[in-house]
């Protein structure tokens, strides 16, 4: 089994765990259970080292602390992706790029339009933005070899795109005020990391111990914890060569060692802790709101607009070609299919909005709601999409053994 295709099925199955997962808080909030859960997302957790002293809820330990070790995969699929995968070369990356593009920007346009008058309700434009390449995924392993390889390629790469954006996003717009000292405890830690990679160091201890000290700093700094995971995974080397002379990728090992946990743990997790919402507060009036209506029009419209318009006219002007074996109406059910916002857009709310009761939850129902109709509707188009499967082999480089020792050159 080839690495893209052990991929897609991990990301498949993750996004078909995520659906029960989301089910079972929705069902826990608005039963007689719900006290449980809530006392359950509240648990104190506490860790103390001398001076340093780090104290919050359980929620908050999986939102900034477990979600910055799911953006250091993305980190880490993101520079194998530029470095020597399918985002490696302009006419590659062209198609997936543009597309992601559009589906930034015309969601964000649909959601401003709904809340330009709302200085609070602003604070969410990025919400619909993003898109969960895991339930993504999942609706495609549904229709099986309906769908062409080069199709799913297609959304792997535009999704890991609108992650890498979301992370700017994130440090650029939702961080607060920052401090001095902490910032200068991440840069010195960020130095040591770069520095490691540059001396060909290539123990995951090494870089496991020096980026937690990363993202101690950048939690304590005012910047949000996640965006630590990103930084470590870029100083991790992809390439390496040990000192008997073997070729070895550090990056590869820790990505195909942290898959796993990410799509069966964290993920369901984060969905779990975040999914809850008390429907039984929410009212027509609430879900009519400027904040709701523009999450689920960005959603729903702003995405399948925005990436299947800039994908027609990028490919209708020569800059990028139809995914080969795909047909229009299927990159336009691939278009629907990234409207599914889920866990990223329930994360950037956790950041736009911090009172989750701000909005009576209809701001995360509204998530809920858009990405669920996003993937039915999808899943239709494509399902009895008159386009034939194209059964053309992907080849992608295969996950390196766990690497031991020291390096002689990286990058």
């Amino acid at each position: 089994m080839d690495f893209i295709d052990e991929f897609i099925k991990k990301e498949s199955s993750a996004g078909i765990t995520l659906i029960f997962v989301t089910i079972l808080a929705l069902l826990l909030k608005n039963s007689p259970l719900s006290q449980l859960y809530e006392q359950f997302l509240h648990t104190p957790v506490e860790i103390r080292f001398g001076a340093l002293h780090i104290n919050k809820p359980l929620l908050l330990w999986i939102n900034d602390g477990l979600m910055a070790v799911f953006f250091l995969l993305i980190g880490l699929e993101v520079k194998r992706e530029f470095l020597e995968g399918h985002l490696s070369s302009l006419a590659q990356a062209a198609l997936p790029g543009i597309a992601a593009i559009g589906g930034i920007v015309v969601p964000a346009l649909f959601y401003i339009y709904f809340n330009q008058d709302e200085p609070l309700g602003m604070q969410g434009w990025a919400i619909p933005t993003a898109t969960d390449i895991a339930f993504a995924l999942g609706i495609l392993l549904l229709l099986g070899q309906r769908i062409p390889v080069s199709l799913k390629i297609f959304l792997l790469a535009l999704a890991i795109i609108d992650d890498l954006s979301a992370i700017v996003i994130i440090a650029i717009f939702y961080t607060v005020e920052l401090s001095t000292l902490s910032i200068t405890f991440a840069t010195m830690a960020l130095l040591s990391l770069v520095i490691m990679n540059r001396l060909g160091v290539i123990k995951k201890a090494a870089y496991f111990i020096v980026g937690f000290i990363l993202w101690v700093s950048v939690l304590k700094s005012g910047v949000h914890a996640t965006l630590a995971g990103v930084a470590l995974a870029f100083t991790i080397p992809l390439r390496s060569v040990d000192k008997n002379g073997n070729k070895v990728s550090l990056s590869k090992s820790i990505e195909h060692d942290l898959h796993f946990w990410v799509a069966f743990l964290i993920l369901p997790l984060f969905a779990f802790v975040n999914a809850g919402v008390d429907l039984r507060q929410v009212s027509f009036a609430s879900m009519s709101g400027s904040v709701p209506v523009g999450i689920m029009t960005g959603l729903f419209f702003g995405k399948q607009i925005g990436v299947f318009v800039f994908s027609w006219v990028s490919i209708k002007l020569g800059l990028a070609k139809l995914p080969e074996g795909s047909t229009w109406p299927q990159l336009y059910g691939v278009s629907v299919l990234t409207g599914i916002g889920f866990t990223m857009s329930l994360f950037v709310d956790s950041l736009a909005f911090k009172d989750d009761t701000l909005f009576q939850h209809a701001d995360r129902l509204a998530i809920l709601i858009a990405s669920f109709s996003s993937g039915l509707f999808g899943y239709l188009i494509l399902r009895f999409s008159s386009g034939c499967a194209n059964t053309l082999t992907v080849t992608s480089p295969v996950s390196s053994p766990p690497v031991r020792g020291r390096a002689t050159r990286s990058s």
